[in-house]
């Protein structure tokens, strides 16, 4: 497995497409308390997943890299965190919080395979 480009990461590309899902679902809102609390959290830590694995990525050192992916795992959790409370104070269709929340699942996984290969690279060097 060898990637060449940052778009190469099928993560980094699977969570860029499901960050655009998201603010394409909260830019609809109409209220104002929720886009002024919520949405704001909520958008800031999505964005911070694909920008985290990037970052990473750019760095060329594996330990930094690692430590990147695992600062987007948190924002990842972050997301989930705040769809759920979306989904309950309904902001978003229990349909469409339930699919995010399937997509960030499976993004979670494909990150931490890539936090192994990353540690798997750096120990075969």
């Amino acid at each position: 497995m060898s990637f060449n480009t940052l778009e190469d990461l099928e993560v980094y590309k699977r969570a860029f497409v499901l960050l655009d899902l998201i603010w394409q679902e909260v830019s609809s809102w109409k209220d104002f308390f929720a886009r002024d609390t919520i949405e704001r959290q909520l958008v800031r830590a999505a964005d911070s997943i694909d920008a985290n694995i990037a970052e990473g990525y750019g760095r060329f050192h594996f330990k930094e890299n690692k430590n990147f992916c695992y600062y987007s795992r948190g924002s990842l959790l972050e997301t989930k965190g705040f769809i759920k409370k979306c989904k309950v104070r309904g902001f978003i269709s229990s349909e469409k919080a339930d699919f995010i929340l399937d997509e960030l699942t499976q993004i979670h996984k494909m990150l931490n395979a890539y936090i192994a290969y990353i540690g798997r690279q750096k120990n075969e060097l």
